[in-house]
């Protein structure tokens, strides 16, 4: 996941309000169930130390939420009386949830909030192709392209001028592929598209599929509906699934073999919450792995005020010169270096690496 829309949340100091809501029910009660909830969220964080103007800011925005349709839920992180995020979840929480602590709790949003790749949908035919966008805000035109009219059909005479038609026909076709390819490449790389899907008759999306630059290959999908068909959300909404599924794999298959020593002895990844400290300090995580609710997630670290500032032992902290210090969770702490160093992070399954349930895989041994 790009953490870059977290940024907000670490250009001011905490104390921080990290609440998790469920807004994946709609019945007539509702309404008067969620006013419950901002209010006993609230208190729950009142009860943890957060200031009255924190905690009104948060049960204020929630209870903006009691008519809200959204089909799975809402983060509200809040400081200093001002709600400052508040994204939209791809699932709904387990529970609805409140902490009051130094830093936002921010990695269960790898999961709730999960990845949101942007997709181009080509629907294909032979004279030419519509492109739809398609993100979590919706859908809009992309534009397109038109290619030769003429001919586009082949017939089923085997005469000389109809095999001189055919050829023609056949030279229609590729003509309109590689018209189509461009303009789809073009697309891509407007909308910085993370996924392609075709859609349109077996042939003509391979066609199309072929002639796409190499760098572009991995990103495509090629839908299984005929020609002039519409996918429904729900296939699209598969595909992406699918497609995070895979690139959280193959994240975690270049983890495991960067664990592994090179020549010289030294790894390009690590785990564990000593060696991640201080990888964290030297800005050397490229991506961070996290598993959920693992026993390091939850693991006290120390940090300062910057990100960089992070240590095992709070005398560590005080050896490198930082003379104020708080107590925050191996997780939000790594997050927090993660975002102010350009950093990725994915969510993995329970029961998969890494050890402990945290590591990274790192921009240099």
């Amino acid at each position: 996941m790009d953490l870059a829309f977290l940024h907000p949340l670490y250009e001011h100091p905490g104390p921080w309000a990290s609440v998790y809501v469920d807004t994946s029910r709609h019945t007539e009660d509702t309404p008067h169930e969620r006013h419950l909830t901002a209010q006993a969220l609230s208190r729950e964080l009142a009860d943890q130390g957060a200031d009255e103007a924190t905690c009104r800011a948060v049960r204020h925005a929630l209870e903006e939420l009691e008519h809200s349709s959204e089909p799975h839920g809402r983060a509200l992180f809040a400081r200093a009386g001002e709600v400052v995020l508040d994204p939209p979840l791809a699932q709904s929480p387990l529970r609805d949830s409140a902490d009051w602590a130094p830093l936002p709790h921010t990695a269960p949003l790898l999961e709730l909030a999960g990845e949101d790749p942007v997709c181009v949908v080509a629907y294909v035919d032979r004279r030419g192709a519509h492109f739809v966008l398609r993100t979590a805000l919706g859908r809009q035109d992309a534009g397109g392209v038109t290619g030769r009219q003429w001919p586009v059909h082949r017939t089923s005479t085997s005469d000389w001028s109809e095999r001189h038609f055919q050829l023609k026909v056949e030279n229609t076709w590729e003509h309109n592929a590689a018209e189509i390819a461009d303009a789809l490449t073009v697309c891509q790389e407007e909308t910085q598209a993370d996924l392609l899907i075709l859609v349109g008759e077996d042939r003509e999306r391979r066609a199309v599929h072929e002639r796409l630059p190499r760098r572009l290959h991995d990103l495509v999908v090629e839908a299984p509906h005929g020609d002039g068909s519409r996918l429904l959300d729900e296939d699209v909404e598969s595909i992406r699934e699918e497609h995070v599924r895979q690139r959280a794999e193959r994240e975690l298959s270049r983890f495991l073999a960067a664990r592994e020593p090179a020549e010289g002895g030294r790894a390009a990844a690590v785990e564990g919450v000593p060696a991640l400290v201080e990888a964290a300090r030297e800005h050397r995580i490229d991506e961070l792995l996290i598993r959920l609710d693992a026993p390091d997630t939850h693991r006290e670290v120390w940090i300062g005020e910057d990100p960089d500032q992070v240590a095992v032992r709070r005398t560590d902290l005080k050896a490198l010169g930082e003379q104020r210090s708080w107590a925050a969770r191996a997780d939000d702490a790594l997050m927090r270096s993660a975002v102010a160093t350009g950093a990725a992070a994915v969510s993995v399954r329970a029961g998969e690496a890494p050890s402990g349930g945290l590591g990274a895989l790192l921009r240099w041994p």
